[in-house]
């Protein structure tokens, strides 16, 4: 009787979001469509952000553009890797360790997401830089000093979740499809206060402090140019956009952040009660978990819709993808094309 009883309760999935389907099928059918959807989703979406990238030279226009392909690469890896939590609800990883796969998973995420989070903060930072400095902007910003500050994103996020791996806390809850992660593996404190403190909290008040003063100066420079028409009279030079040049592309990459805090809010929020032993459940850790991953997605989603750019790109990818290699086979006697313009570049994929 004991030994049926330990088979059965062997063969039962561990499921966080417990429906009742677990009896009928051998798997957490829910998670599993869930984890596969979002995967699918944000591999897709972020290799096309990386391929318009390399496709649309305009796109290179903004310094920015170097922080957002970085976002691009962070978010594609974040994809990958959720294929381990499926596999792991799929029953293919059984001959692995628990707690190594649950580590490792947690650990992968939270560096990954970590670099999102610091390059949206680097990207406002940039905006700022560029509205309040244009002229020495140039010499502000360099190749270099980009490049270094790429670089210091991925060592700062490396880094900051590494005491996880030493018992000192646990980083997130992506890793709870694995029953160790959920049952074994609790949240302390101390080490959420020190996420907190080292990533959250600088990050979020470096968005609101740049854009707020973005926006704020952009209103300013409106005005002054409205009161300057009304006096003088309108000028073809002066609108608004020439008062602040960068503002539609600030708003751009003020929406990609805004939509990020909202989709990671509920996970923070869940974080830190779990933390405080306020409130513990396991379907609110699934659910937070996953809806601030699928921020992955909506990363490249929003950039498509918001950036003219971006979408001249995203045709132009599509014209090459969809174009028959017999075209490039010409009749006899069909004169030689005109070789393209210099600045829109032919890209090979």
């Amino acid at each position: 009787m004991n030994s049926t009883l330990e088979l059965n309760q062997s063969t039962t999935p561990f499921c966080l979001l417990d429906v009742g389907y677990s009896q009928i099928f051998n798997t957490c059918v829910l998670e599993v469509a869930v984890i596969l959807f979002l995967t699918v989703l944000i591999i897709c979406g972020n290799l096309v952000v990386i391929f318009v990238f390399h496709c649309a030279p305009l796109l290179s226009h903004h310094t920015t553009s170097s922080f957002i392909q970085t976002m691009a690469y962070a978010d594609l890896l974040v994809g990958v890797s959720c294929l381990i939590p499926s596999l792991s609800l799929l029953h293919h990883l059984e001959g692995l360790d628990d707690e190594l796969i649950c580590k490792v998973f947690g650990y992968m995420v939270c560096v990954l997401k970590s670099v999102s989070m610091a390059s949206l903060a680097c990207v406002s930072v940039d905006r700022y830089v560029a509205i309040t400095r244009p002229l020495s902007y140039s010499t502000l910003v360099t190749p270099c000093r980009l490049r270094t500050c790429i670089a210091l994103i991925w060592l700062y996020s490396t880094l900051i979740f590494l005491p996880s791996f030493f018992g000192w806390g646990k980083p997130g809850y992506h890793g709870d499809v694995v029953e160790w992660c959920a049952s074994s593996w609790g949240t302390q404190p101390l080490f959420t206060t020190f996420i907190v403190v080292a990533l959250y909290a600088p990050a979020a008040l470096t968005v609101c402090f740049t854009y707020a003063h973005i926006f704020r100066i952009c209103r300013q420079h409106t005005r002054q140019i409205s009161e300057r028409r009304a006096r003088f009279g309108p000028q073809e030079t002066e609108t608004g956009e020439a008062a602040c040049p960068d503002k539609r592309y600030a708003t751009v990459l003020f929406r990609i952040t805004s939509v990020f805090y909202l989709l990671w809010l509920p996970y923070i929020i869940y974080f830190l009660l779990e933390s405080a032993s306020i409130y513990r459940h396991p379907a609110a850790s699934f659910l937070t978990t996953w809806l601030a991953i699928s921020n992955s997605f909506c990363n490249c989603l929003i950039y498509s819709l918001s950036n003219s750019a971006f979408r001249k790109g995203l045709k132009r990818l599509c014209s090459l993808c969809l174009k028959r290699p017999n075209d490039h086979k010409k009749p006899p006697g069909t004169p030689p094309a005109v070789p393209p313009a210099p600045e829109h570049p032919v890209c090979h994929v």
